[in-house]
């Protein structure tokens, strides 16, 4: 798609979330500093900005970087200071009926289906004229009934039929695509990406800085941090990772397990590492972004045993970081980010045998080891913003939407 330059109008994109997250604020930002993109976010509420109540990491979260800077954001609605986004009625807003239209805007995305709001969006687009792109997180992986499978095949093919494409975050996700009826040339990977130039940038320490921060994390030796940083659900399994662990303390291995975060296994965690009586496992708590990639270039090893997970952009953050990484077969992103051998492992997730049997093996060897971060850093430079933006283009492309001209 050629640039605007001087004679023409970028393409005006309205994106619909729920509220401003930390993980699409800076794409897009990214994205609206290309010429031929205009970004406009469409809000439903500002629960992230005003610090509500997480049910997640049961505690209250305001993140520490700005969600709202790079591009052009509304909200919309009246109750945009009070709505919680928990439920799929939790955000109807009628309101952008008035909002959604080829006067302001030149294509509309979507971001999932599990909202009302998306919902009303979507027959706004559809009854003004406005091309809709669709970018989810689901795939055939995560767990769902023969029922509900057979029932998700008619409801879901008829709602994709309505787009116009369809934005694939990876190769899982463009597999439930195809599988959902959606035809090849109506799909565009738009990769699921963090803002790689910022972790990056942020995990280039110095020594005394990693001291520092291995301190922090409760960490006094050189032995290896084998890290855990995401909400304490029973869907991420961390129990899975601390068994593991006290295996391979028992048979003999020196190193440190940090499980980084909050929520509602807290206890149960912290309980189980107690009955353990062993010194090398460290609760920190809660860390914001800010501070995230310290804790990862502080770390040796990165494990995910998420079961039912979408993606895990966690995974992203800590290749950023340079670490070596173990993830569960059934995380979303384990097609693209995550290779056998090269940039870590992969097991069957609940399988705990297997799991320390990953982590004894990259652990094994400390060059092994720093080779697979090595990877990870080559793996991530090319799942960025920079393939977003082609993605972005290429969806626009397929439907015959250009820059305007003057």
């Amino acid at each position: 798609m050629p640039s605007t330059g001087q004679a023409g109008r970028p393409i005006r994109i309205a994106v619909v979330n729920t509220h401003p997250i930390q993980y699409f604020a800076p794409l897009y930002a990214a994205l609206n500093r290309a010429d031929d993109l205009e970004i406009t976010a469409l809000y439903l509420s500002d629960f992230s900005l005003r610090g509500a109540h997480d049910r997640d990491f049961g505690k209250a979260v305001t993140w520490d970087v700005d969600l709202l800077a790079g591009y052009e954001s509304r909200f919309i609605g009246r109750n945009v200071g009070t709505i919680e986004p928990y439920g799929f009625f939790s955000t109807v807003s009628p309101a952008l009926f008035a909002e959604i239209s080829p006067k302001r805007y030149d294509a509309l995305w979507i971001h999932g289906h599990g909202y009302a709001a998306k919902m009303i969006a979507l027959a706004a687009a559809r009854l003004k004229g406005v091309p809709v792109f669709m970018r989810g997180e689901t795939h055939l992986g995560l767990g769902i009934s023969p029922a509900k499978a057979a029932a998700r095949h008619a409801v879901i093919g008829a709602l994709y039929r309505q787009c116009t494409g369809l934005l694939a975050i990876g190769a899982a996700n463009h597999d439930f695509y195809r599988a959902m009826g959606v035809p090849e040339e109506r799909i565009s990977l738009v990769p699921y990406t963090v803002d790689n130039d910022r972790f990056i940038a942020a995990a280039r320490i110095t020594p005394q800085e990693r001291k520092d921060w291995r301190r922090r994390l409760g960490v006094d030796d050189h032995a290896p941090i084998i890290l855990f940083a995401s909400k304490f659900q029973a869907r991420k399994r961390p129990g899975d990772l601390l068994q593991a662990f006290l295996r391979l303390r028992r048979a003999g291995l020196d190193a440190h397990l940090v499980m980084v975060g909050s929520g509602e296994l807290e206890a149960d965690l912290h309980n189980a590492a107690v009955a353990a009586a062993d010194p090398n496992i460290h609760f920190p708590g809660f860390f914001n972004q800010s501070d995230l990639p310290r804790v990862y270039a502080a770390s040796e090893l990165f494990v995910l045993p998420s079961e039912n997970e979408p993606w895990g952009l966690i995974v992203n953050e800590v290749m950023c970081a340079g670490l070596p990484v173990i993830v569960s077969q059934e995380v979303g992103c384990v097609r693209d980010l995550v290779r056998d051998g090269v940039n870590g492992a992969t097991y069957p997730s609940g399988d705990i045998d297997a799991l320390a049997a990953a982590i004894r093996s990259v652990l094994a060897d400390p060059a092994k080891r720093m080779a697979m971060g090595a990877a990870s850093h080559r793996i991530i430079d090319h799942w960025s913003y920079r393939e977003c933006l082609d993605g972005i283009r290429d969806a626009l492309a397929k439907a015959g939407i250009a820059p305007a001209t003057s």
